[in-house]
């Protein structure tokens, strides 16, 4: 069976958003400024063997699409041949019909590899021949995937103890030609309610250094030394996650024993955790803000729900959810800390749970000061990145804020064919905007919503994350 549903103006329902898509967003370049692509990878321009290796290694969102259709773990995350991992990843497809893999997964295979064909069991043979064919081809490398989609830029997840030594050789690799940043993802530099792990990640981070870690001051200079050492590198943008901003704010004589309490072994309870958490955070978001970089928080998941999968994989095993704390007081007060000391930097906020939407867009509205857009909203995250989420954020953004000056999508993903989730955005983005021109809720003027798309394609983020070059 063919892919019709696929067709020029897939998700395209009016003639404005027809011509919004192919006139102003079609071919817009890509910056990916939130991915977890593997750094490694992409300095030694991996090659792949199958399409299990590309497509199922790392992706938790077919996991748990996989689990739902009764699928062994031995064939997910298990020891199962690659090619019974695919073939059961094509069983489960025919099932999976209004969850937005089905889309993305169809859009690869056309725009990837040129596949017309819906995935199943009837055409999992045929697929696994075609696709392995191809990459067998220098097209279909870590690098050549970037070429394919025109991804001038991407900022990688990075851990600020663990070694850059890849971006490095990117950075010096005068053929490679998009952009790779890494990102400073500094999440377990509170996480004292693990006193073992932490003591680890410490050892690592006086090893990326090169200094003896042994006072709380030690530890803040070591952070700032490589705060420097990625900018240096060229980043512009941190990252973290929480379950909600951590607001309860210790003096540093009370950090300084939470971290001598920590190094020596004792294990911090949620509150000690949460306090020391947003001691750092605010010690790095100066660090930030004096840069000019761009924070990203990501917020409001629910991780690592099965113990048993925690046990035997791991986290990011496919088992986190939709948390439904309470968000408003918590970030008011985090925020407003640093407003009122001018340390705020440039921020993103990707929100988890769609109740919260309104309550983290007006949030962030009242910290808007002396730049465009400088506190974002960030766009539909996780389990809200389908198309009715992608739409409710969108509308969100617009009905209480500026869309127009909105930075767009990112693939959050750790696979080389995701790119194709732009295009899935930028349709869905057209049709909303070409809806609201045909029901008169704007301008029937192309030129005016046609600017502000192509600037939400690419150009809104290139120039609020101050990327040179590109």
């Amino acid at each position: 069976m063919s892919m019709t549903f696929l067709h020029d103006n897939f998700l395209l329902n009016n003639e404005p958003a027809i011509r919004l898509y192919h006139e102003f967003a079609q071919n817009e370049p890509i910056l990916d400024f939130h991915n977890h692509l593997p750094p490694e990878e992409i300095a030694n321009d991996r090659r792949f063997e199958n399409l299990a290796e590309i497509w199922l290694e790392a992706d938790h969102y077919k996991w748990r699409a996989m689990r739902a259709n009764g699928t062994p773990e031995e064939l997910i995350t298990g020891t199962g041949k690659p090619k019974d991992k695919f073939l059961a990843f094509a069983n489960t497809m025919p099932h999976a019909l209004g969850n937005p893999l089905y889309h993305w997964t169809h859009l690869e295979l056309k725009r990837c590899f040129g596949i017309d064909l819906i995935l199943g069991p009837d055409t999992a043979e045929e697929i696994w021949s075609l696709t392995n064919e191809q990459l067998k081809d220098s097209e279909f490398s870590a690098l050549g995937m970037l070429k394919k989609f025109q991804v001038r830029a991407l900022c990688t997840t990075d851990d600020p103890a663990e070694s850059t030594e890849h971006h490095r050789k990117i950075k010096e690799n005068p053929d490679i030609n998009c952009q790779v940043l890494p990102t400073f993802r500094p999440d377990r530099a509170w996480t004292i309610s693990d006193a073992v792990g932490f003591f680890d990640w410490v050892e690592n981070l006086e090893q990326e250094t090169d200094r003896e870690i042994e006072t709380l001051t030690d530890f803040l200079e070591a952070l700032a030394k490589r705060v420097n050492h990625f900018h240096a590198l060229g980043t512009r943008i941190s990252d973290h996650s929480f379950p909600y901003f951590f607001s309860d704010f210790p003096s540093e004589e009370e950090a300084r024993i939470l971290f001598l309490d920590a190094m020596a072994g004792q294990t911090a309870t949620r509150v000690e955790t949460e306090r020391f958490g947003a001691f750092i955070m605010l010690y790095l978001c100066r660090l930030y803000s004096a840069k000019g970089w761009t924070m990203q928080i990501h917020l409001g998941p629910l991780r690592n729900n099965s113990t048993r999968l925690m046990k035997n994989f791991g986290a990011d095993a496919g088992t986190d959810s939709m948390g439904d704390w309470s968000q408003a007081e918590k970030m008011s007060r985090f925020l407003d800390k640093l407003d009122r000391e001018d340390s705020l930097p440039k921020t993103i906020v990707y929100n988890n749970n769609p109740a919260s939407n309104f309550t983290v867009a007006t949030m962030l509205g009242n910290f808007q000061r002396d730049l465009p857009g400088k506190m974002q909203f960030g766009t539909a995250w996780w389990h809200l990145d389908q198309k009715d989420g992608i739409e409710e954020q969108l509308k969100t953004f617009a009905n209480v804020g500026l869309l127009s000056h909105f930075t767009g999508m990112l693939t959050d993903s750790r696979s080389f064919l995701s790119f194709p989730r732009h295009e899935y955005f930028r349709r869905i983005l057209c049709n909303l905007i070409g809806t609201w021109m045909e029901d008169g809720i704007i301008p029937d003027d192309i030129d005016l919503p046609g600017d502000m798309v192509r600037r939400i394609c690419y150009d809104n983020a290139r120039s609020f994350l101050e990327l040179e070059g590109i």
